[in-house]
C-alpha cells in the first residue's frame, strides 16, 4: 500500500478551493517559475561564454541539464507514487530551481556557473512527476484537456515574460549578467509562498478527483474516464494502452525539430539577424499558448483523436522552416510554436486518462525519460539530416510522423478494450 503521511493524503481536510481556481493557480505558480527560469536559460549559452566556456562545454552542460530535468524523473516519479509526498517533491523541486538561478549573475566562475545551470534542471527533475499528478486530480473536475491547456498557456507567459525582462535589465546595465538575473529572485520568492500558500488551502487536491463524477462540468466532456483507484490501481505494471502511447509520442518527438536547428538555420541563411530570434521564440512561445488551450478545448469534446493534429503539425515544420524564404521560414517557427503546445499540454492529459492515480506519478515520470530520449533523438536526427539534404529530412520526418499517427490508433484501440 501506498504511503499516506498525515497532511499529504488521506487525512487532510476538504478542499477549501474550486477545481478551476485551483488550476489557475497552480497556473500562477509555473507561470512565475518560468518567469525565472527561462529568463535564465535565455541567456545560458553568452553567460557560459563570458566565463571562459567553449561552444563544446555550453552544449555539454546544457545537454546535461536536459537529460537531469528528463531522465531523473524515471526516480522522481516511482519515489512520488511510493511516498505519497507529493507536496513535499513539489515545493522541494520548485525551491531548488529558484535558489540556483540568481545566484548564476555573480558566482564568476564557470565550474560554478555550470553546477547552478544543472541544479536548475535537477529541481524541474524533482517537482514535474509530483506537480503533474497534483494537477491531475483537479482536472478531473476540470476536464482533462481544458486544466492542462490553461495551465500551459499561464506557463508560456511567464516563458514570454522571463527573457524579455532579462533582455530589458542587459540593456539597462549595459550588459551585467548580475543584476539581469537576481532580479529573478523577485519572481522566485513568490513562488515559494504561493505554493505554500496554495498547500494550506489544498493539502489533497486527490478530493476533486474523487468527486468528479458528481462534478457538472466534468460530466460534459467525453474525454475517457480514468480508471478507478481500486487494487487494479495499485498494480505494478502500467496500462498496455499507456506503452503504446509512449511510444506514440517517442515517434513523434524523435521526428520534431528543434529551435535551436530551426535558429540555426534563419541565422546560417541570414534570413534573419540574430537580436530577431529571441523575438521569434517569443512569439512561438504566444503561439505555443494558443495551441494548448485550443488542443485542450478539442480534447474535451472529441478525446485523444485530437491528437492526430501533432504527427501533421511536426511533419510540417522542416517543410516550412528550412525553406530559404524568411516569411515562410518564420511561419515554420510559429508551427513549431504551435506543435510544442500540444505536446506540453495535451500529451500530459492523456496520460492521466490511461493511468489510474495509483501509479499516476510513475507514469508521468517513465513518460518523461520517453520524451527526453526521443527528443535527443529528434535533435540529433534533424541536425545531422540538414547537414546532408534538407529534401531527404523532411521525407524523413514525414516518414516518422506516419508511424507517429499509427501507433496513435493502436492506442485508441488498447484504450477501449
Amino acid at each position: 500500500m501506498e504511503a499516506k503521511p498525515a497532511g499529504e493524503l488521506g487525512t487532510a481536510p476538504r478542499a477549501r478551493m474550486g477545481a478551476w481556481r485551483f488550476v489557475v493557480w497552480f497556473g500562477t505558480v509555473s507561470l512565475l517559475a518560468d518567469f525565472v527560469y527561462e529568463g535564465a536559460r535565455s541567456v545560458t549559452g553568452p553567460l557560459l561564454s563570458s566565463l571562459g566556456a567553449s561552444a563544446l562545454v555550453v552544449g555539454v552542460v546544457t545537454g546535461a541539464g536536459e537529460a537531469a530535468a528528463l531522465g531523473l524523473r524515471l526516480v522522481s516519479g516511482p519515489l512520488a507514487d511510493r511516498t505519497g509526498r507529493f507536496w513535499a517533491l513539489t515545493i522541494a523541486g520548485y525551491l531548488l530551481t529558484v535558489v540556483s538561478v540568481p545566484p548564476l549573475g555573480v558566482v564568476g566562475t564557470l565550474w560554478a556557473a555550470c553546477a547552478l545551470v544543472v541544479a536548475e534542471r535537477v529541481g524541474k527533475a524533482v517537482r514535474s512527476p509530483a506537480k503533474d499528478t497534483l494537477l491531475s486530480h483537479a482536472t478531473a473536475a476540470t476536464g482533462r484537456g481544458r486544466g492542462f491547456a490553461v495551465h500551459e498557456a499561464m506557463d508560456q507567459v511567464g516563458a514570454l515574460i522571463g527573457p524579455l525582462t532579462v533582455a530589458g535589465v542587459l540593456a539597462l546595465t549595459g550588459g551585467s549578467y548580475g543584476p539581469a538575473l537576481g532580479v529573478l529572485a523577485v519572481p522566485g520568492a513568490a513562488v515559494v509562498g504561493l505554493l505554500l500558500w496554495l498547500r494550506g488551502r489544498v493539502p489533497d487536491p486527490r478530493r476533486y478527483e474523487d468527486g468528479a463524477q458528481a462534478s457538472p462540468e466534468a460530466t460534459q466532456t467525453p474525454a475517457p474516464k480514468p480508471a478507478p483507484a481500486n487494487a487494479a490501481a495499485r498494480a505494478r505494471r502500467l496500462p498496455t494502452a499507456f506503452w503504446t502511447y509512449a511510444a506514440f509520442t517517442a515517434a513523434t518527438t524523435a521526428g520534431f525539430a528543434t529551435f535551436g536547428v530551426l535558429s540555426y538555420h534563419l541565422v546560417q541563411r541570414h534570413l534573419l539577424a540574430p537580436a530577431w530570434v529571441p523575438v521569434l521564440y517569443a512569439a512561438a512561445m504566444a503561439v505555443d499558448a494558443v495551441a494548448a488551450l485550443v488542443s485542450g478545448w478539442f480534447y474535451d469534446r472529441h478525446g485523444p483523436a485530437v491528437l492526430a493534429v501533432l504527427p501533421l503539425l511536426a511533419a510540417l515544420v522542416p517543410a516550412l522552416a528550412f525553406t530559404d524564404a524568411v516569411t515562410v521560414a518564420v511561419a515554420g517557427s510559429l508551427v513549431w510554436g504551435a506543435a510544442l503546445g500540444v505536446q506540453e499540454s495535451t500529451l500530459r492529459a492523456t496520460v492521466a486518462d490511461l493511468v489510474p492515480p495509483g501509479r499516476r506519478a510513475t507514469a508521468y515520470g517513465v513518460f518523461a525519460g520517453v520524451v527526453g530520449g526521443a527528443s535527443l533523438v529528434g535533435g540529433a536526427l534533424t541536425g545531422a539530416l540538414y547537414g546532408v539534404s534538407v529534401p531527404l529530412l523532411i521525407t524523413v520526418v514525414a516518414a516518422i510522423q506516419a508511424l507517429a499517427l499509427a501507433l496513435l490508433v493502436l492506442t485508441r484501440t488498447r484504450r477501449r478494450r
